[in-house]
């Protein structure tokens, strides 16, 4: 069966798809139902699925839909189902856009609700249904007059599930509930909030970069601090007493339950609040898929480092580099009936049917949690973090007594990790034993696809910078245009995709580490010779060579001013 952007096709369905994808292109012909997502562009596949519906495509939609028409409907219905009623034509007919023209619920839907109209499908991409969707239920917020006329001295006593697409008659509630809703409408990954000399201000960090800021009147800042609070249920006392404070708390997105994990710390003219965004709804990612559609290099490797029975496993690289989503994906591809998979996470980002999920509240909790697991038989154990001499040892214990175990740090480079354990206190050849694959990830983002430039090549002083032979200066690239398009809101970018760096510590690997005949970084520089396994440097360039991404991107990610080819 296919599925794409989240629609599932039954097999009857999928072989007619398949068979009018090959008329389309005779190059689809050999594929197998399973990498449609991957090799298929959204237009192909959208249109091919018009044609064989008798219906029209129509990539670009939003635009046209008319918000009133969503008055009598439930978001989360047409949401979740990929419809949405866009106009009236004339006097009879409701334009309706779908991305399943096969799905019945439309009609079902949409008929008893607008019964003196005839109901006339189009078919669309499902993120024009979202988009539709959500245009027709922004709201602005609260004016400046209303935020100016909030009473400092009000305090909500109780908040308890959060709605941010309600409208609220208070204007903090419908402040923060406006901030929240368009950071994940804009697919932000964080929010923050930051007090200076003579503003304060928040904004979204979305495809790793920080955007632009938005002040908010500065008296609000104690009634703010005091509403995220309350809504962690915390007294707000506890901002002059510690001098940063760890919480989480869940909103509601059209029912969409996201999670928010928040930090605050002081500083020297209030605070700096930052808050991740959690959106279990879209967190179910696949490898090979989406924003882990590794190239076939890469998912070889991988699929061999699942194959090790035991030792740890350990994924590195810089904060928001995706490296515990790529872990979780791990996971699922793990996931068998006759494996006891358990989970030590703070907080718990993708629960997993079948696997046991632990949530870390406090640091104190790791070790006897740790003790625990092993006495409760598991195969594979994800560890969220080392972060210190403990967790390292109990990895490695639980690593010599035959588990698999998954983990991240923090460090540049694959071959840093063995450097970074040995700092925390762990001898060498405790980890050259027990270390079975060093990993370092990053997320590099995506040209636009609407807007972007042909340039021809890379001029000389870029080159010389990074370190790129003479090929590169008549080679055909992409860049970001300057001030992008509607589409990428005006950043001339549009989403980001994983690239990852595996070396793997085999025993004879191993063993030289162990009698110091081989340093960490000789290892990396005999990988990065032999040119099989998947590099950070040569993926980068292969995505800037194949156009999806420009020197810009790549090089803010991957220290591209040296090579070891």
């Amino acid at each position: 069966m296919i599925e794409f952007d989240g629609i599932t096709f039954n097999e009857l369905i999928s072989r007619r798809i398949m068979a009018e994808l090959a008329q389309h292109d005779p190059s689809y012909t050999e594929l197998a139902q399973d990498q449609v997502p991957n090799r298929v562009t959204r237009f192909s596949f959208m249109s091919a699925l018009a044609k064989l519906n008798g219906l029209p495509f129509f990539p670009r939609v939003a635009e046209f839909c008319d918000g009133s028409l969503h008055a009598c409907c439930d978001a989360t219905v047409m949401t979740r189902s990929y419809f949405t009623p866009l106009c009236i034509c004339g006097q009879d007919k409701l334009i309706v856009a779908v991305a399943n023209p096969w799905s019945p619920l439309p009609e079902e839907y949409l008929a008893p609700r607008f019964p003196d109209l005839e109901i006339v499908k189009i078919v669309t991409l499902a993120s024009e249904i979202n988009r539709a969707i959500e245009s027709a239920a922004t709201n602005s917020g609260p004016s400046r007059s209303d935020l100016d006329a909030i009473d400092v001295e009000d305090m909500d006593d109780d908040i308890r599930d959060f709605d941010v697409t309600t409208d609220y008659t208070e204007p903090m509630a419908q402040l923060i509930a406006t901030i929240m809703s368009n950071a994940v409408k804009t697919r932000a990954s964080d929010i923050h909030f930051k007090v200076e000399k003579e503003s304060f201000y928040y904004a979204f960090r979305v495809d790793g970069d920080i955007g632009v800021k938005i002040e908010i009147p500065m008296k609000l800042k104690d009634r703010l601090d005091a509403f995220l609070l309350n809504l962690m249920k915390l007294p707000t006392e506890i901002r002059n007493t510690v001098p940063g404070i760890s919480g989480r708390f869940t909103i509601s997105y059209f029912h969409r339950p996201i999670d928010i994990r928040y930090e605050r710390h002081r500083t020297y003219r209030g605070y700096h609040i930052t808050m991740r965004l959690l959106d279990k709804s879209n967190i179910n990612v696949t490898l090979g898929k989406g924003t882990l559609a590794f190239d076939d290099e890469t998912m070889f490797a991988l699929n061999k480092v699942m194959k090790i029975p035991a030792g740890i496993i350990v994924m590195s690289g810089p904060t928001g580099s995706g490296k515990s989503t790529t872990l979780n994906a791990l996971l699922r591809e793990l996931n068998r009936p006759e494996v006891n998979i358990l989970t030590l996470e703070n907080p718990v980002e993708d629960e997993v049917p079948g696997i046991t999920h632990c949530d870390l509240k406090s640091p104190k909790e790791f070790k006897p949690m740790i003790a625990s697991f092993m006495r409760s038989d598991p195969d594979i154990i994800l560890m969220g973090e080392v972060r210190d001499i403990e967790s390292a040892e109990l990895a490695i214990e639980a690593a010599v007594t035959g588990h698999k175990v998954l983990t991240t740090i923090h460090t540049p480079r694959a071959s840093q990790i063995i450097e970074r354990f040995e700092q925390l206190g762990i001898e060498r050849w405790k980890i050259a034993q027990t270390l079975k694959a060093a990993c370092a990830q990053r997320l590099v983002k995506l040209l636009c696809p609407y807007c972007k430039e042909a340039i021809a090549g890379i001029n000389d002083h870029d080159r010389k910078t990074f370190c790129l032979d003479d090929s590169w200066a008549v080679l055909p690239l992409s860049a970001a245009k300057s001030g992008g398009c509607q589409e990428c809101r005006n950043t001339g970018y549009s989403g980001r995709t994983a690239i990852l760096e595996i070396i793997p510590i085999t025993p004879k690997i191993s063993d030289m580490l162990s009698k110091g005949l081989m340093s960490p970084y000789e290892l990396e520089v005999k990988v990065a010779e032999e040119g099989i396994l998947p590099s950070l440097r040569r993926s980068g360039l292969r995505l800037l060579r194949e156009g999806k991404t420009d020197l810009a991107a790549v090089s803010k990610v991957i220290d591209m001013t040296y090579t070891d080819d």
